[in-house]
């Protein structure tokens, strides 16, 4: 049964879980063979943002004989009124308890909503360690970007799907069905040897680990149908989108309904992890994207549509596309385009779009010297930066919002001074503009090594070199007028310790989560120092994971992950990064042979 009233009026936003929303799908619980709880393991806010959750739902829901229902993190108080109350963490839609579904499904984008992933399935009544899950628990599933490297949560989780999972989802979807018992439970062991048969699914539990000196982790397959690699699913062409997306009662991160123009980046930022593994580019017809949008403000009253890509710009028709949606919706609809490449055109390009706001522009510039942005091949010409917050700030725009990271590799002091020197540049156009002056923002990120890109073997750099530049940057701010705003360096290296990690990292999530660890990625929540007490009883130096630089040859804890692109190229963009040398998009210049090419290409 769902929660009761006087349950929810005791904590904040009970329009988390109270369900009923338009165009949220109940089917008969009895009567349905396969259930599916879905999770994106963050507050409702965020997970009712994220694409894949609707891509799952409205697939599994058009299934006769399955039902997708949602689940998501619950916040620290409605954690602390279900303990209280002794209830289960239950779905949104019907209220069942998560142990009595057949699958938990968690779709994972950041590395810091896995300490959610134990607090969910604790809530639910069940073992978090998967060899403690028996065949009477749910099949506990994951799949997304961050499980591209899937060994620091592996002990947790039943399987993973690597890659895109819309032509793999039939299949696996029926593998299920007919490995159900007549009593409505799996033989576990026996599942899962046999899901293991199928293209881009890894079953942690069917490899042995070991350690060669304390450094790599081997993993040997213990069954032979347990493939070496696995290898990222991939859609050729881009299935019809969701168009009936759930319309919440309260606001949401992404407010508006959302059609995937496009999938793929061929920009090639080597520092970008989803530009790596979302390879390659594939587009949507104009005609199938007008059709999803009439649909989507038919089926759900959005008046506001996202065009949602990498890199929306891109989109080989964009201008056309906003033209089309423009002269047929007129200013009965807003659009969005998300992860723009500013420059001229994309000013033209916004400004062309029906209803729109010239409030606050985004650059992304991320490194402030042109060497620097020759090594992670973003290079972004200063007189082309310098023009286009020009142009803005003369046709009104009164905000603009400067990001940057820190600890790039081969980053040196003089690179962090012409951070400095380049806002200040584009602080001077901003006194060109007529009327009340643009305010100009900067905000820091710190460079975190990733899994699968050209960076995967650099060191993430040193607390006290950070501390060092933030204070160079400080005092080069000091009487600027620009607001400054940076993350804390001891998240970047959680998160480069998780992320780089192998299954000795488990430990520490789960030490971390048992201290009190949720919502890592919210400031309010994070707690260094619970992270720092779970490490020293792992005997675990985050330095050795994040800080170190790794030769070309070891042996990753993903290398196993076969994401299509191959390691040759990997190598070698990381030998043109060291030299400061640029590769050109393959999209308007040559195939780079990334490994994709051919079949995918």
């Amino acid at each position: 049964m769902p929660y009761s009233d006087k349950l929810l009026f005791q904590v904040s936003k009970p329009a988390r879980y109270s369900g009923g929303e338009w165009n949220s799908i109940q089917k008969n619980w009895d009567s349905t063979s396969l259930k599916f709880a879905l999770s994106y393991p963050d507050v409702y806010e965020i997970g009712m943002s994220n694409m894949a959750m609707g891509i799952l739902y409205e697939n599994i829901n058009s299934r006769s004989d399955c039902l997708a229902e949602r689940v998501f993190a619950p916040w620290p108080d409605m954690i602390r009124m279900l303990r209280k109350t002794q209830l289960p963490l239950q779905s949104i839609e019907s209220g069942h308890s998560l142990s009595e579904f057949d699958v938990i499904g968690f779709s994972l984008g950041y590395e810091f909503t896995f300490t959610n992933i134990l607090s969910i399935i604790d809530l639910a009544g069940l073992p978090v360690w998967s060899k403690d899950r028996d065949s009477t628990s749910p099949l506990v599933v994951a799949g997304g970007s961050a499980a591209l490297n899937p060994e620091p949560i592996a002990d947790f989780i039943d399987l993973f799907i690597i890659g895109e999972v819309e032509d793999l989802l039939p299949s696996f979807l029926e593998t299920l069905l007919s490995n159900k018992s007549p009593n409505g439970h799996f033989n576990k062991d026996l599942l899962l040897k046999e899901l293991s048969k199928l293209p881009g699914v890894y079953v942690p539990s069917l490899y042995e680990v070991t350690y060669v000196d304390g450094l790599y982790q081997i993993l040997t397959p213990i069954t032979a149908d347990a493939a070496i690699p696995i290898h990222r699913q991939l859609v050729p062409k881009l299935p019809p989108p969701p168009t009936k997306p759930i319309v919440p009662y309260m606001e949401i991160v992404h407010d508006r309904g959302a059609i995937e123009i496009a999938r793929g980046c061929s920009h090639g930022c080597r520092f970008c992890n989803a530009g790596m593994i979302y390879r390659p580019v594939r587009e949507r017809s104009r005609e199938e994207i007008m059709l999803a949008i009439d649909t989507i403000m038919e089926n759900s009253g959005y008046d506001e549509i996202s065009l949602v890509s990498l890199s929306s710009g891109d989109y080989s028709q964009i201008d056309a596309l906003v033209a089309d949606i423009t002269a047929k919706h007129g200013t009965g609809i807003a659009l969005s385009l998300p992860s723009l490449h500013l420059d001229a055109h994309a000013i033209q390009l916004i400004e062309n779009l029906p209803r729109h706001r010239k409030s606050g522009l985004t650059f992304a510039p991320e490194a402030g010297s042109a060497r620097l942005q020759r090594v992670i091949n973003k290079h972004i010409p200063e007189e082309e930066l310098l023009a286009t917050a020009s142009l803005a700030f003369e046709r009104g725009w009164t905000s603009l919002k400067l990001y940057f990271m820190l600890g790039l590799p081969t980053e040196q002091d003089d690179d962090v001074a012409c951070i400095a020197e380049l806002v200040g540049k584009v602080k001077a156009q901003a006194g060109k503009a007529p009327g009340r002056k643009p305010q100009i923002r900067l905000t820091l990120s710190t460079f975190v090594p990733k899994p699968h890109t050209p960076f995967q073997w650099v060191a993430q750099e040193s607390a006290d070199n950070l501390s060092r530049r933030h204070q160079l940057l400080r005092s080069l701010f000091s009487k600027s007028g620009v607001k400054y705003s940076y993350q804390d360096t001891r998240v970047s290296l959680l998160e480069a310790l998780i992320s780089r990690g192998d299954r000795r990292i488990g430990r520490v999530i789960y030490g971390a989560w048992r201290q009190g660890s949720v919502f890592d990625g919210w400031s309010e929540h994070f707690n260094f120092e619970l992270w720092r007490k779970a490490m020293e009883e792992e005997g675990i130096n985050p330095e050795w994971y994040a800080c170190r630089k790794r030769p070309l040859d070891e042996i990753l804890p993903w290398a196993h992950i076969d994401t299509g692109v191959s390691a040759e190229f990997l190598k070698d963009e990381y030998r043109r990064a060291m030299s400061a040398t640029l590769t050109s998009d393959c999209r308007t210049f040559s195939c780079n042979a990334c490994g994709l090419e051919g079949k995918w290409c």
